[in-house]
């Protein structure tokens, strides 16, 4: 359906006309229509609260939920939002006007959760887990505000193998960012539409489109991170084997209960085998029946 229009929506008004890119917008729009389908994110009568950052990844996300609502294909509501948190040096007049350019219907919140995380984080320590928090509060509490069922947030499939590997390394379990989570309340939706996306095809895309990109490390928390560690090993398991990270992406989408160790996914006790029955041949020995 996407391959027979060869029009795009108006806020990729400029997009390079190259070949290259048109293969790489399709690839990114199909990748993320496959997502929202496959996980059963669209509801009837459905309003979205797009999470805009400023970074590549956000901006990328914002784009092709344009493209497949202005398409037909995605009958949602959208309501970009940019919650600005205080962080030093937050150039707050970019987003605001990028949005009003593109003429994209957006809420800017300021809420000054950075005061507050220097403040309760101990010396030595990142600021990540509690400005994540204090993030994710607001937002639940702005799409509430603004009567929408769903969070919608541009963690890509790099994102969902870091941090895989960081509960694994760090946190003792098996668990990732799920494509579509219920909030603890049960009245929102969390969904990451670029489940299936690859980070490199992100910066790509938000490059060819010139994105007016805000930089992640403001805070100044970032040197050092977890998530960096396992980042640089998972670019040495590309480099070395490339297409790891599809396959190990792959992985996560055919868990097997019974060929691992918990309990609770699978009854391990309850396991029983089918008693052999032997039937005596005074000449050969025992038939199995």
């Amino acid at each position: 359906m996407l391959d027979q229009h060869t029009d795009i929506h108006p806020l990729f008004a400029g997009a390079p006309r190259t070949t290259e890119f048109k293969k790489l917008r399709k690839r990114i729009i199909r990748m993320t229509q496959e997502a929202i389908e496959q996980y059963g994110m669209i509801e009837k009568d459905a309003r979205w609260l797009v999470c805009l950052s400023g970074g590549k990844d956000s901006y990328t996300l914002l784009a092709v939920l344009h493209e497949l609502k202005w398409r037909g294909v995605l009958p949602v509501d959208i309501l970009a939002c940019n919650l600005d948190q205080g962080q030093p040096n937050f150039p707050a007049t970019v987003l605001p006007a990028f949005l009003k350019e593109m003429e994209v219907p957006h809420r800017i919140e300021y809420q000054d959760t950075y005061s507050i995380v220097k403040e309760k984080t101990p010396a030595g320590r990142t600021f990540c887990s509690l400005c994540s928090r204090l993030r994710r509060g607001n937002l639940y509490r702005i799409a509430r505000e603004e009567g929408c069922s769903a969070v919608v947030l541009g963690h890509h499939r790099d994102d969902i193998l870091e941090t895989f590997f960081m509960n694994l390394f760090h946190g003792g379990r098996l668990a990732t960012m799920p494509p579509k989570l219920l909030n603890e309340d049960g009245d929102l939706f969390v969904y990451r539409p670029l489940a299936h996306v690859a980070e490199a095809d992100c910066e790509k895309f938000a490059t060819a489109m010139q994105y007016p990109i805000i930089p992640c490390d403001l805070c100044g928390s970032q040197d050092g991170l977890q998530r960096q560690q396992v980042k640089q090993i998972l670019d040495t398991w590309e480099a070395n084997s490339p297409g790891r990270r599809q396959i190990m992406f792959k992985a996560l989408t055919n868990a097997r209960p019974s060929h691992l160790l918990d309990p609770k996914l699978f009854d391990f006790a309850g396991l029983l085998r089918e008693p052999q029955q032997f039937e005596t041949n005074t000449k050969d020995a025992p038939i199995l029946r």
